[in-house]
């Protein structure tokens, strides 16, 4: 009896959309932007032809799997976990550090991301998600600082920022250090700034205001 192949089931329309956009993601992490259909089409097992079928061009496929990539609920989920009991700089500590994972994570990503809003390869609906992702992220941080609102300064939110801002810089500015600075000592910059309090230059400046 002759051997038949099997024929291999086609996927529905959303099914192919999700596994063309599952095998975009990774390679957006490796080449960025550069990434080619050629190699999406290869990382898929589909020939080129059809990602044409699903999306309506490169671009577009693209947009849809940084936008997936960045969905920051796994983040969100882990800072809504952090114990509440916790002291205020064990808590950001911990936030700090879920939030830098984030972002190192995922440079290459906003990035491309960033690039595609700025040359305005987006449409409006991708800048309002990725507004959205960013005030999601905003907001469940504030929410790890509030129950300590009332010893600080500035307020939760502003707080929140500030500490982003922190870990931005430090993954993407150009004086960043991703391997240097961590969680605890960037809380420490945060709540305490950079002088030594126990110091002679301040130990002495005390005894003169005293006089």
């Amino acid at each position: 009896m002759e051997n038949r192949r099997r024929r291999v089931p086609a996927l529905a329309p959303e099914e192919r959309r999700q596994a063309l956009i599952a095998a975009t993601i990774p390679l957006l992490h490796e080449h960025g932007l550069e990434v080619s259909t050629r190699q999406i089409a290869a990382a898929a097992g589909v020939a080129e032809g059809t990602i044409f079928g699903v999306f309506e061009s490169k671009n577009s496929l693209v947009v849809c799997s940084v936008i997936q990539a960045l969905d920051p609920q796994v983040t969100l989920d882990a800072l809504e976990a952090i114990d509440r009991a916790l002291p205020l700089r064990e808590r950001l500590a911990i936030a700090a550090d879920l939030v830098h994972a984030r972002f190192a994570e995922n440079a290459q990503l906003l990035t491309a991301a960033r690039k595609l809003i700025l040359a305005g390869q987006s449409d409006p609906a991708t800048s309002i998600r990725m507004a959205s992702s960013r005030e999601r992220l905003h907001a469940a941080l504030a929410a790890v600082v509030e129950p300590d609102a009332a010893v600080l300064r500035r307020s939760p939110e502003a707080v929140a920022r500030m500490l982003l801002l922190f870990c931005g810089a430090n993954t993407y500015g150009p004086f960043g250090e991703p391997d240097g600075f961590r969680g605890a000592e960037l809380v420490s910059l945060l709540l305490d700034g950079l002088l030594i309090r126990e110091s002679k230059f301040i130990r002495d400046d005390d005894k003169r205001g005293a006089q």
